[in-house]
């Protein structure tokens, strides 16, 4: 048995990525020693992403940076987990010499025995099929906030996505493991729940549970003081939902819903099922139903097909939904998709261009909703303090972490970290806010 060595693990991906890679963490520092200093450590982990080529990419990046460090003697092993073995490890198990040991997205619980086995001299391919896995401890690696992966795989099979394909179909956490894990968390400020889609959580357990009554056993929770919502599918929004956003004070008046088109022909084409019109009346009636409401969303261009006139329709619905934020990705086309097959791939050279003016159209949204809190006082929760512009920083309720913007704020008094302080906007510049503290 392997005693006490020196592990540092390199999370690359999503959030979703990281509750697994916090989760291996807690088991690992049963029998080593888990530093944050991977340059130093005997073993490296690097827990991989593999959604899109430039993830792939990345992730082969870092596992042959680390790789390096066995050349001056301090690294002796070095393991690679997650996505990127578990969709390819056929091609790769052969072609990175350098890795001492695979494990898939659902494999982390062997993640000991691995490393016993790797010491003895055994390279290790023990990369299973995705299954639903349970390790309610974890060794929190964000401060104030915390995710809570409620759900793993994808059954939405959208044509451009590799998800099913690497994480398998959709299987919801039972709600008794989740609360567990999320009293094991300790004082939170912020819960983020993710999953690729939180809206079908619960339609394939047994019990009586869906996303709203998650919602409700999770606020009872003394340690947990907010609940933000990420990932939620337009179809999956519903009344009994936007009830519970609106009415739950735990809830933040935030959600995620990644609409990823607004043209009903590209839609089809994605195997999304939703249409413009419908989501202008979902952004509508959210608006309506919850005052104030963040909503943020993601999308796709230069997808197979996406004419001028498609392009133009997206550019209109974000002038028309003025969402509070949204992200924007090019098409990438990945080979075991269906999209990969489809006609009309267009020129990289019109998916930058298109790519370019949609931040620059939601850049003048956001410029507009921003402005609109000028004057105004909110709540932010501090986080931090900026050594260049010697000014503290954090997020309101519509910043979501490392994916929105943030607020900046002059406070005459020290500032306690992970605390709320009340802040008065004086200024607007780009995504971020910029007030004094009252």
């Amino acid at each position: 048995m392997t005693k006490d060595k020196l592990v540092g693990v390199i999370s690359l991906g999503c959030d979703k990525n990281r509750t697994d890679t916090e989760k291996m963490l807690a088991i690992l520092s049963e029998r080593h020693t888990v530093t944050d200093d991977v340059e130093k450590a005997q073993i490296i982990i690097v827990n991989t992403c593999a959604f899109l080529k430039s993830s792939r990419k990345e992730a082969v990046s870092e596992i042959l940076w680390a790789a390096e460090l066995k050349k001056y003697g301090v690294l002796e092993k070095l393991i690679v987990t997650g996505c990127l073995p578990q969709k390819f490890v056929d091609e790769i198990f052969g072609e990175l010499v350098e890795v001492d040991a695979f494990l898939g997205v659902s494999d982390y619980l062997d993640i000991l025995s691995v490393i016993d086995r790797v010491y003895l001299g055994e390279r290790v391919n023990a990369v299973g099929l995705p299954r639903s896995w349970q390790c309610p401890a974890r060794i929190k690696t964000t401060p104030f906030y915390a995710y809570l992966k409620i759900a793993d795989g994808c059954s939405n099979f959208c044509t451009y996505c590799l998800i099913p394909k690497i994480r398998g179909k959709y299987r919801s956490v039972p709600s008794e493991k989740l609360i567990e894990e999320a009293k094991g968390l300790g004082q939170v400020n912020e819960l983020i729940l993710v999953a690729q889609d939180l809206t079908r959580y619960g339609e394939d357990l047994d019990e009586d549970v869906n996303l709203t009554k998650l919602i409700k056993k999770l606020s009872k929770l003394d340690n947990i003081c907010h609940i933000r919502l990420l990932y939620c599918y337009p179809e999956g929004v519903t009344d009994e939902l936007i009830e519970e956003i609106r009415h739950n004070d735990k809830v933040l008046k935030y959600i995620d819903i990644p609409f990823q088109h607004a043209d009903d022909r590209v839609l089809k084409r994605m195997n999304r099922k939703g249409s413009c019109k419908g989501y202008i009346e979902l952004v509508n009636k959210l608006k309506a139903k919850i005052p104030a409401v963040a909503i943020r969303s993601t999308f796709i261009t230069g997808f197979p097909g996406e004419s001028e006139e498609a392009f133009e329709n997206l550019c209109g619905f974000l002038q028309e939904a003025k969402l509070f934020n949204a992200g924007f990705f090019k098409y990438s086309r990945e080979e075991d998709t269906p999209a990969y097959k489809l006609d009309g791939q267009l020129l990289e050279s019109v998916k930058n261009k298109r790519l370019k003016k949609l931040y620059s159209v939601q850049k003048g949204v956001v410029k507009a909703n921003l402005k609109e809190l000028v004057g105004k006082t909110i709540t932010v929760l501090a986080e931090g303090f900026d050594q260049n512009e010697l000014i503290y920083y954090g997020r309101a309720y519509f910043n979501a972490p490392d994916i929105d913007g943030k607020v900046f704020f002059f406070s005459r008094d020290e500032v306690e970290y992970g605390k709320e302080v009340t802040v008065t906007v004086k200024r607007v510049c780009g995504y971020d806010l910029y007030g004094e503290r009252q």
